[in-house]
């Protein structure tokens, strides 16, 4: 049976007609609330080589504009800021749950990168366990502060301005620039200048810096092949368990996947796949390109 006109998927009433950004709970939720506790191990020898958990969060999606025709390099950086503002509020929200051990934020920008619906939006997924690459990052970080007493992103972001080879643009407060080990052809970091745990630490001027550099970004993508740009991006921040985390330094991952063209996209096959990464064009190439635009 169709919806009624004023129900959305599920049977939700829908949407008010919103002027600004708006966040609401997304109809086809990978995660859900409420999924009983439970968790399976088997193996052999008392090695445990099968392990399944129950997994629980809650998904959310945000619109940035009421205006489904636009997306972020052509929003304004006050609208931007707005955005942001949201960013905030979700994190703090979500955080103070429970049942929420990380706030992940992410943006897939078009159909190649499985956008379902073209209108400028993210997804919120507050989960209620700490992610892999998550656990990756923070074990990497918490070792770097122990033995040397600084975030590893604060040295890591005063050796790229220093060399200025793979940076492609930086305001006061955030830099923009290809990573050293990047393995998308264009693919980039947004790193904070102050070494900050999470969204919720943002000053004012830090919110208006990061509406400001991913619009300095996102336009440099569109403008790489004269083309509406897709990618996959996120945010990185510190667990959502109460603790202070001076290891976190916030920072944001872009991951586009186009090589030569706007239809010309790169795939991880073969060797890459089964050996390791190989660069098609050079980190110092990428920002090289980014920059000039």
């Amino acid at each position: 049976m169709l919806p009624l006109p004023w129900q959305r998927a599920g049977g939700r009433v829908r949407n008010p007609q919103y002027t600004t950004t708006f966040v609401f709970d997304n109809d086809f939720a990978a995660l859900l609330p409420d999924v009983p506790e439970g968790s399976v191990a088997e193996g052999r020898g008392g090695a445990a080589l099968l392990r399944a958990d129950a997994a629980r969060g809650i998904c959310r999606v945000g619109c940035f504009s009421p205006r489904h025709d636009l997306s972020v390099p052509q929003l304004s950086v006050p609208e931007l800021r707005l955005v942001v503002d949201s960013w905030v509020e979700q994190v703090t929200e979500l955080s103070a749950l429970a049942t929420v051990a990380y706030v992940q934020i992410f943006e897939n920008r078009g159909a190649m990168m499985g956008a379902s619906n073209p209108h400028p939006h993210c997804q919120i997924w507050g989960v209620g366990y700490v992610p892999n690459e998550l656990v990756r990052e923070q074990d990497m970080q918490t070792r770097y502060l122990a033995e040397t007493g600084r975030t590893l992103l604060s040295d890591y972001l005063a050796l790229e301005l220093e060399h200025d080879e793979r940076v492609v643009c930086a305001n006061e407060q955030f830099v923009a620039l290809v990573p050293y080990w990047a393995q998308w052809p264009f693919e980039t970091m947004v790193i904070s200048r102050r070494a900050l745990p999470a969204l919720p630490a943002l000053e004012e001027a830090e919110r208006d810096g990061l509406a400001d550099i991913l619009k300095q970004l996102t336009m440099r993508y569109d403008a790489l092949f004269d083309a509406p740009f897709p990618y996959s991006m996120g945010f990185h921040q510190a667990p959502a368990d109460g603790a202070e985390h001076p290891e976190w330094h916030l920072h944001a991952h872009y991951y586009p996947p186009l090589l030569r063209s706007a239809t010309i996209r790169k795939f991880f096959v073969g060797f890459e796949m089964l050996g390791e990464p190989q660069r098609d064009i050079t980190p110092e190439q990428a920002a090289q390109r980014l920059r000039a635009l």
